[in-house]
């Protein structure tokens, strides 16, 4: 752990262990700026109960502690906040007895304790533009869609044509390897936002967003022109796309050609009708020099299944990952027989109260790994959620 993250932690706990008038949740008679402290932890017990690498079950989990502070009443700087977010990981790898490539548990990470996120975000001209650098995950706003959230597959959070980009493989500023960023968003109506990011990498990223909200003819300015992290309000339809550029050269898939730049587009909607949604991922990515160069994926969800369960929710979705050419085209020569995968998501999402979620969740993955050289692989799984 670096000392970086060490310092962090440390100014967490510290936070943390405050009673609530001197944290500031509660206000403060002083006048004292308000931190708002979340504490988190989720893990799920993963089962290949058939079919993949070989058979077995792990137990992935990640404890989260996250600080905001706004800064209007610290320094007078309105519309400023900080925010700083670590993580604490454990358990196996699912992927590892399964042998997929997109990831049948969003939770997979190795054991470690680390600053996940650390930024400063500045918004003026009344929340219409809204300034951020710092350490920074790039899907809590790229690549985003509210009803992918629902999922544990990897893919339904941003399909791995991107977040399998980059040096091995291991993506842009993501869960589990965020990096340094500077990002800007302009929102030139209620319901249009524009943004752009540049990350250590080196990286480009821009995203156009069409958005459809409740009517917010009533709410204050600031609010109907709400942008940047903690200010966005949930929508009942999305449109966005997106396209990113990797500046450094690549090694190529197939051969010892090196290229200049590595790139991908994408598209993604969201749909709201009477409860249920529906949603679509379209991904392009560069086949010259990554496994996965194109995905499709989408589903469903379905609230309150059961009349005496108002508040559960249910989803399917289909994840499809194809094979770049070139990395097929190496597989052929070698004598692999190379494939697309396709992973069949059912789960189920039960709260408990407040503060306590359990979901159970089962996954078909169609030629795990891109290959015919694993059988299909069944992958049940058992989350458990748990907030303050």
């Amino acid at each position: 752990m670096t000392r970086l993250a060490r310092s962090a932690l440390t100014l967490l706990a510290a936070v943390v262990c405050l009673p609530p008038e001197a944290s500031g949740q509660t206000g403060s008679p002083r006048g004292a700026p308000s931190v708002i402290v979340t504490l988190s932890y989720a893990g799920e017990l993963v089962q290949n109960v058939a079919g993949g690498a070989r058979r077995g079950a792990t137990l992935p989990g990640v404890a989260g502690v996250q600080a905001a502070l706004p800064l209007a009443a610290l320094v007078g700087r309105a519309g400023a906040r900080i925010f700083v977010f670590a993580l604490g990981t454990h358990g196996g790898a699912p992927s590892g007895f399964v042998g997929d490539g997109q990831g049948v548990s969003n939770l997979e990470t190795p054991a470690t304790v680390r600053l996940e996120e650390a930024w400063l975000q500045q918004n003026l001209f009344g929340n219409r533009l809204s300034w951020l650098v710092g350490r920074y995950d790039l899907n809590a706003e790229f690549y985003r869609l509210q009803s992918g959230a629902l999922f544990i597959n990897s893919s339904f959070g941003i399909g791995p044509e991107f977040s399998h980009s980059g040096v091995a493989g291991a993506g842009p500023s993501i869960f589990p390897n965020t990096a340094a960023a500077t990002r800007l968003e302009f929102k030139p109506s209620p319901n249009v936002v524009w943004r752009a990011a540049a990350l250590d990498g080196p990286m480009l990223i821009s995203e156009v967003g069409l958005l459809a909200r409740p009517d917010s003819a009533g709410l204050p300015r600031q609010h109907r022109f709400g942008i940047g992290r903690g200010l966005m309000r949930a929508y009942t339809a999305k449109l966005a796309l997106g396209a990113w550029y990797y500046t450094a050269r690549w090694q190529d898939r197939s051969d010892t050609t090196r290229h200049r730049g590595s790139g991908g587009a994408y598209l993604i909607g969201d749909l709201t009708v009477r409860s249920a949604t529906a949603f679509v991922q379209l991904g392009l990515g560069d086949g010259r020099v990554n496994q996965i160069g194109s995905y499709v994926g989408g589903g469903i969800t379905l609230p309150a299944p059961f009349p005496s369960r108002a508040h559960d929710m249910v989803g399917l979705a289909v994840a499809a990952a194809r094979n770049g050419s070139h990395f097929a085209r190496a597989q052929t020569a070698a004598g692999v027989p190379a494939a697309g995968e396709t992973t069949v998501e059912l789960t189920y999402l039960a709260p408990i109260g407040s503060w306590l979620s359990v979901q159970p969740d089962a996954q078909y993955v169609i030629h795990p790994g891109g290959t015919h050289l694993l059988r299909n692989a069944t992958v049940l799984g058992l989350r458990v959620a748990v907030s303050h």
